[in-house]
Formats: structure tokens, C-alpha cells, sequence
């Protein structure tokens, strides 16, 4: 399928991306995603209708150019998950499109998403998580790695953090505050408590890490003084976990997972949770009830003679 956009149409699709980058302060990842997606859907429509389409064509899409884009994706074999995700993109463009220039696009963001299962959240255990925290110190012999890697894990686990959230911490966090002023997924901001566990893990590093950790330089170093990048981590729990014993799904992510759903355990109120995380929707949160509710099954099953 060859790429091919009018002028026009090039011109509009720029214009949504600088939006989305400088109004909406998108991340790089998203906006690199939305512009491979919605980039997608215009190649196909080009050859869908015979050449590529000007402004004019595109307001002119009809629910059933719309359905032939769906079923040539699954014919693909697009998974129900990563159609919707595509469909949100061209969506959000459209409707950015058409509040600027004040037409029509009903056939377009009427189109319903594939039904898809959500995937749960997989924690960890709190023993797992522990176990985690203080296995990734064992991996490397000398101690300023050990201590780099276990205040990065215990960031993740104890104040909920996304691994681009603590790896993006400036070196002027070396001795963490009380409350973290964290920004995450689309610019948004909110504040973390800092437990004494991560504030005392996070400055045993710093004072053991042989690089210069001036303000406005990465706090997380690699072993020749860069930015730590989240493969890294990855790996040294990748080779935690297979010593432990503990599920291939022990992944940086799920030391956050792992944070909410412990909370949630505790009787953390939802609403808090969300805010601590950064969700910009509570039924994202909500995710992690229904592991709870699994897990109570569960035990349910398993100790209940009834059952």
C-alpha cells in the first residue's frame, strides 16, 4: 500500500500533531504513534477510493469507507486491541478537524471499536515485590549499581512511579523530598508521597555513584555516566525474577501494579489511588478491583469446602 497524501492534507495532519504536541502536550511516543496510525488510515483510503483524497474527499467518508479500513486491518490480523487503538487516533484527528473547521463528522466518530478483553493487571505479591526489591541489589559486584538498581525498583513499587517517570528524575532529587512533584503521560502533573524506604534507597545511591550528578543532569546513571535507559532495567529483573521463581510478568510495570493493587489490599480509597498513579480516567483505576475481586475467588476456591 503506498503512502500517499495531497499537499492539503499534509498540511492538516501537521497542523493536528503541533497541536496535539504544544496545546495538548502529547509525549513523543503518543505523537509519533497517532501520526503512524492516522497516516495508516489515509493510505488506505487513497487506495480505497481510487487516488489520494483531498480535504474535500476526506469529510466526505462514509460509515462504509470506514468499515472496509476495519476489516482490511483484521484481515491483517490486527488484533480487536490495537484496531481500537488505531480507530481512537483517526477519530481524535477528525474531531480535532472538525471543531476547526466546522463540518460534519458524525460517519467518522460514530464508528464503534471491536469489543476487546481487557487485560488485567498482574502484581505481584507484597512478598514478591520485597523479594524483588532487594534481588536486584545481588545482580552486579560493584555497590553503587546495586544501589542504583534497587532505589529505581523501589521508586517503581513504592511510590507507583512509571519506569520513564523514574528514570526521568533530575539529579537535583538526589535527596528526595517528602512529596514528589512527578509529570507524566501528557504533561500532567500530580504529587507523590515519598516513603522513607525510597528516600533513603535513593540517597545511598547518591552518595555512592562515581558521576557528577549536578542539577539538570539524569539522577540515574548508566555504567559510563549516561542516562540509565529503562531496557537496563528491564534486564536486571528479568534475571531477578528467574532466580526467584517469580512469573515472566515481573516487569518494571508491575512493581507499579503492584503499588496500587497493595494499596487497594490495605483499603486505599479508589479515587486516591488514581490520583497517585496519574490516571486521567477512574475506570482505568478500576482495573485493579477486579483483580482483587479475582483473587478473592481465588481463596474462595481454593479453601471454602463448598467450593
Amino acid at each position: 500500500m503506498s503512502l500517499s497524501l495531497t499537499p492539503a492534507v499534509r498540511d492538516l495532519l501537521d497542523a493536528w500533531l503541533t497541536h496535539l504536541r504544544g496545546v495538548r502536550g502529547r509525549a513523543k511516543a503518543t505523537l509519533t504513534a497517532y501520526a503512524a496510525d492516522v497516516r495508516e488510515f489515509l493510505a488506505f483510503q487513497a487506495d480505497h477510493l481510487g487516488g489520494a483524497p483531498g480535504p474535500a474527499g476526506l469529510r466526505g467518508l462514509q460509515t462504509r469507507d470506514l468499515r472496509a479500513w476495519m476489516a482490511a486491518q483484521r484481515a491483517r490480523d490486527v488484533g480487536a486491541r490495537s484496531l481500537a487503538r488505531r480507530l481512537s487516533a483517526v477519530k481524535a484527528f477528525y474531531k480535532w478537524w472538525a471543531d476547526r473547521d466546522g463540518f460534519d463528522a458524525t460517519a467518522v466518530l460514530s464508528m464503534r471499536a471491536p469489543k476487546h478483553i481487557r487485560r488485567l493487571p498482574r502484581p505481584l505479591t507484597e512478598g514478591g515485590a520485597k523479594d524483588m526489591i532487594l534481588g536486584v541489589a545481588d545482580q552486579d559486584e560493584r555497590d553503587w549499581v546495586q544501589a542504583r538498581d534497587m532505589a529505581v525498583v523501589t521508586l517503581l513499587y513504592g511510590c507507583g512511579l512509571r519506569i520513564s517517570e523514574a528514570l526521568g528524575l533530575d539529579a537535583a532529587h538526589a535527596q528526595l523530598p517528602g512529596v514528589l512533584r512527578i509529570t507524566g503521560k501528557g504533561g500532567k502533573e500530580r504529587e507523590v508521597p515519598v516513603l522513607p524506604a525510597a528516600q533513603e534507597a535513593t540517597a545511598k545511591y547518591a552518595r555512592l555513584c562515581p558521576h557528577d550528578l549536578a542539577p539538570g543532569t539524569p539522577l540515574f546513571r548508566a555504567i559510563r555516566g549516561g542516562a540509565l535507559g529503562p531496557r537496563a532495567v528491564a534486564l536486571v529483573m528479568e534475571k531477578t525474577r528467574m532466580q526467584l521463581g517469580l512469573p515472566a510478568t515481573a516487569t518494571p510495570h508491575a512493581m507499579r501494579h503492584s503499588f496500587a493493587t497493595h494499596l487497594l489490599d490495605a483499603g486505599g480509597d479508589l479515587r486516591a489511588i488514581q490520583e497517585l498513579l496519574g490516571h486521567a480516567s477512574l475506570s482505568t483505576t478500576q482495573a485493579y478491583t477486579a483483580v482483587d475481586t479475582a483473587r478473592l475467588l481465588e481463596v474462595y476456591n481454593a479453601a471454602h469446602p463448598k467450593a
